[in-house]
């Protein structure tokens, strides 16, 4: 159905590179009458776009036969009442991707599908393995031959060669060899299988859809847009069988006895009308901003965000500080990954081709700018900037999140900790740095009175390593994203 190579695809051009990189999302459906499954997937898939823009995919299975078509590009690029037709069955999986292992090639775009001596096999992941360099050594040395570079290619064939009578079976066999983070999801003839880690990372949800069957996915969004009802989360080291209107759940490895989910789901990553843990992502992000009006007053006029993901944010600082709250950045959400090379002069203006400041709101004001992180520190001082054009006369940034200093091993693309600004530069040298008047990160303590709604500590059931650098599980073995890329150029 789509042509697989090893040609690399263009990286989109990222004008808005100092935000963490998306993760990916999944989704797995099973129906009992197969009326539109794939035209389901594809607006299951479009509901998760946030988590990744490079590459979107979609497999199907009939009872019999498995068939794919995965290309790279945005959910509604890839997929057309065309390509969609002949994916025909009553079983799916999907998937969004932005590259954690493996460069943004074709070759690794997911789902993977293959053909097994029990019948066919699609897996797509959201996660990253940290010994993904032992387990793709120990695949070579057994004479496998692989096409891709990411880990995803490593776990489908670990599961195709495992031993068992089913693929629940096989799964229960591989997964003890996989550490580190997966949210996953496997097509098999007549079936769909979702399973989780014993830590959690990722965030993994199911639900009931409204004329049968059932679906699971990366966020609660996408279930809800799909009409699902008895909405829950698929719990770390639960493994869910899907096949038509059943729905078998089992946990198939003991949870960790501190759970691991990622704080950057709340701060940045995971859609607002989203719900993880129990908790609404909008609510979170809205106390987010209020804990840091608590921690870090600004003498100033007005509170602006940094959009889109700093809004619930700027609007739970505005209350707490008693400042109005009002648009001061208007964002082009249509450029940010474009494909386009721009000229030396558009290239040079930098931000201003992703934001334009609404200088009627700016003018003459003392601004707080309400951001979500600083990564790389490589667009906080071109919007600084960017407002002081605008005619603010005071600029104070606040990051709704505690200074990243160390990198992130479990399937969020921050770079090495090389690369973070936090860990080669105090909060001061960054202040003079962007050219703000002053710079405040929430505190721990308060980000996680914000999402957990206690003190930070170690059963607080959240991974805060890129914080603190005090990683869940041991990250020895973890290699950089372009690893594998050596020998498949």
């Amino acid at each position: 159905m789509t042509r697989i190579d090893a040609t690399p695809v263009a990286a989109p051009r990222r004008l808005d590179s100092d935000a963490p990189r998306e993760e990916c999302g999944v989704l797995g459906i099973s129906t009992p009458h197969g009326d539109g499954v794939a035209q389901l997937a594809f607006f299951g898939l479009f509901a998760l776009q946030h988590r990744g823009q490079e590459a979107a995919g979609i497999a199907v299975s009939d009872g019999n036969r498995a068939r794919v078509h995965k290309e790279p590009g945005l959910v509604a690029n890839v997929f057309s009442p065309e390509t969609l037709a002949p994916l025909a069955g009553y079983h799916a999986i999907g998937h969004t991707r932005y590259s954690t292992t493996g460069a943004n090639a074709e070759r690794n775009i997911q789902p993977f599908l293959v053909e097994t001596m029990h019948g066919p096999l699609a897996l797509a992941h959201n996660g990253n393995l940290i010994n993904a360099p032992s387990l793709r050594d120990e695949l070579l040395a057994r004479g496998f031959g692989l096409t891709a570079t990411s880990d995803s290619e490593v776990m489908t064939l670990m599961l195709a060669a495992a031993g068992g009578r089913s693929w629940e079976e096989r799964l229960e066999r591989t997964l003890p060899a996989w550490k580190g983070a997966f949210s996953m999801v496997l097509l098999a003839s007549d079936h769909v299988v979702a399973v989780r880690d014993p830590w959690g990372f990722r965030p993994l949800s199911m639900g009931r859809l409204p004329h049968g069957g059932h679906a699971v996915a990366s966020e609660t969004c996408a279930l809800e847009t799909l009409g699902c009802v008895d909405i829950e989360e698929v719990r770390p080291g639960e493994m869910v069988t899907l096949r038509g209107s059943e729905c078998h759940r089992s946990q198939v490895l003991a949870p960790q006895p501190h759970p691991a989910r990622c704080t950057f789901e709340f701060v940045y990553f995971s859609r607002p009308d989203s719900t993880w843990a129990g908790h609404n992502v909008h609510h979170v992000r809205q106390r987010l901003g209020t804990q840091l009006a608590i921690e870090s007053p600004a003498a100033a006029d007005v509170v602006v965000p940094v959009p889109d993901s700093s809004i619930p944010a700027a609007i739970g600082f505005a209350a707490q500080s008693g400042l109005p709250f009002n648009d001061g950045l208007i964002k082009n959400r249509y450029i940010g990954r474009t494909f386009i090379e721009p000229t030396q002069d558009i290239r040079e203006r930098g931000v201003a081709l992703k934001f334009n400041a609404l200088e009627a709101n700016l003018s003459g004001q003392r601004v707080v700018m309400i951001d979500d992180s600083l990564v790389r520190g490589t667009t906080a001082g071109p919007l600084v900037n960017l407002v002081r054009q605008a005619g603010a006369t005071e600029v104070h940034l606040r990051i709704t999140c505690p200074p990243i200093t160390h990198a992130c091993h479990f399937g969020v693309d921050m770079g090495h900790d090389g690369d973070l600004m936090a860990a080669r530069r105090s909060v001061d040298e960054i202040t003079e740095h962007i050219g703000a008047d002053s710079l405040a990160f929430l505190s721990l303590d308060g980000m996680m009175q914000a999402v957990a709604g206690q003190s930070a500590g170690p059963d607080d059931g959240y991974c805060n390593a890129c914080f603190t650098g005090d990683y869940p599980l041991a990250v020895g073995d973890a290699q950089a994203k372009l690893s594998f890329e050596g020998v498949l150029a």
